[in-house]
């Protein structure tokens, strides 16, 4: 395999996977936000438009967390397959583009 071609796809599918990570963090923590929003609004006896708004809003972040979490699976797997084959290749051994793609994988293998 051509090895610019392979560094620079390296580099692409770790930015992607760290991005993708980083908004499904993002999303699961929009998810406690509103369920801490929608309990508070309970607890405060809001009206239930604004409390069934809310439960809307929960819903909203549970849709999004299921799709950024197949979306961080796939990038994953593109970026794990890619890893692979960058292995075979000597010369690339201690290139950075490399060494940050397995640093991205053994952190989300955690």
């Amino acid at each position: 395999m051509d090895i610019p071609a392979l560094r620079k796809q390296l580099k692409i599918k770790a930015g992607a996977t760290a991005r993708l990570k980083k908004e499904l963090e993002h999303y699961q923590k929009e998810l406690v936000d509103q369920k801490v929003k929608k309990n508070k609004l309970i607890a405060d006896g809001a009206e239930q438009w604004d409390i069934t708004n809310a439960g809307k809003m929960e819903d909203e972040s549970e849709k999004m967390i299921k799709d950024a979490t197949a979306r961080v699976a796939k990038s994953f797997g593109e970026l794990r397959d890619l890893v692979v084959s960058a292995k075979k290749e000597p010369a690339l051994a201690q290139d950075e583009d490399f060494l940050k793609a397995e640093g991205i994988l053994e952190e989300m293998a955690l």
